[in-house]
């Protein structure tokens, strides 16, 4: 059925099965969960974590029938209303009757100040990414699942060849301190309009960390960018996707096996 229907109920109910079909096409397809995992998902408060929350807490029992699921929440630090912010997000937790761990750091200002002004979102990703593998291994999971969707993956492969001279992104699972962890990202074949619309179709709750960074990033300029060629040449986005599953490493630049001599 088209999720783009204009009959509000059916509308409703395609975007909630487009989102299973291709939450499933990415679990199965990559062997992401087995009997016994003890899965902690990252929740930012934002509409990607927050609707792969409520996805997974649906969804726990097909893909492994005894698997344990928690959540994580690491507050940045900004604004006045972190302990509102906080006990929302707990609550919604809850409702997806899904245990819940809430972290509060200073990560954010200490990013952003005046000692690290060149390159806030680095120091501030690296020392988040810390809490997360902390909580993780306190709690004894061996699967952490981040919300990132399929235009992160197409935006973040942009981003390291523009800015970081490499060709990588973010796979859909990725074992980490020798096997210790699995990052899984669930949601690598759903767009982000369309999980915008799960959230606002469905009243998932949605919460900004009011990073001062917001709108001035490397990955809001990539996505711009994106936004302005996808409008004169439909169908680009899927094209940089697909083709990272199609790498000619022949066809690519390689490095001289030793120096080059005159």
């Amino acid at each position: 059925m088209n999720p783009n229907s204009r009959d509000g109920r059916l509308d409703r109910d395609a975007i909630r099965r487009t989102l299973f079909a291709r939450l499933d096409k990415a679990v199965w397809e990559y062997k992401m969960f087995q009997q016994g995992d003890r899965t902690l998902v990252a929740v930012s408060g934002g509409a990607d974590s927050m609707s792969l929350l409520s996805l997974l807490a649906q969804r726990r029992r097909v893909y492994a029938a005894d698997m344990h699921l928690a959540a994580v929440y690491v507050d940045l630090g900004f604004g006045d209303g972190a302990e509102e912010r906080c006990r929302r997000i707990e609550q919604y937790a809850s409702s997806c009757e899904v245990p819940i761990h809430m972290v509060t750091t200073q990560i954010g200002p200490y990013a952003h100040s005046r000692h690290n002004s060149e390159n806030p979102c680095f120091l501030c990703s690296r020392i988040r990414r810390k809490h997360l593998f902390e909580t993780a291994e306190r709690l004894g999971c061996n699967k952490i699942v981040l919300g990132h969707h399929k235009d992160d993956l197409v935006e973040t492969l942009l981003i390291n060849m523009f800015f970081g001279r490499e060709i990588s992104t973010c796979p859909p699972l990725l074992r980490i301190k020798n096997g210790r962890f699995h990052l899984l990202r669930p949601l690598v074949f759903v767009e982000e309009a369309l999980i915008k619309r799960f959230a606002a179709e469905f009243a998932i709750p949605c919460f900004s960390q009011q990073c001062p960074t917001d709108g001035r990033s490397q990955r809001q300029v990539i996505k711009q960018w994106l936004n302005q060629l996808e409008a004169q040449h439909p169908g680009l986005r899927d094209n940089i996707f697909f083709s990272m599953t199609k790498v000619k490493a022949d066809y690519l630049l390689q490095p001289p096996k030793s120096p080059c001599t005159e």
